[in-house]
């Protein structure tokens, strides 16, 4: 195993060689476009549209929705 890279800058050099022998050029860029850091706080919106449901009550509420409708 090579030894742990330190430097922010030699970590994204050589990992983007490395995707792009793997990949090429265009896909490699492609593929990195695909990632966005995003921003806000994912867990407090979370809390704000995801109901507080337990275990149990998750698994009841999910099963109604794969019912087929009689």
């Amino acid at each position: 195993m090579d030894k742990l890279i330190t430097s922010p800058n030699e970590l994204r050099r050589r990992g983007f060689q490395a995707l792009s022998e793997a990949l090429g050029w265009v896909n490699a860029v492609r593929f990195l476009g695909q990632y966005d850091a995003g921003s806000g706080n994912y867990t407090e919106e979370r809390r704000a549209f995801l109901p507080d449901w337990d275990p149990e009550t998750l698994v009841r509420e999910a099963r109604k929705l794969t019912k087929p409708n009689t």
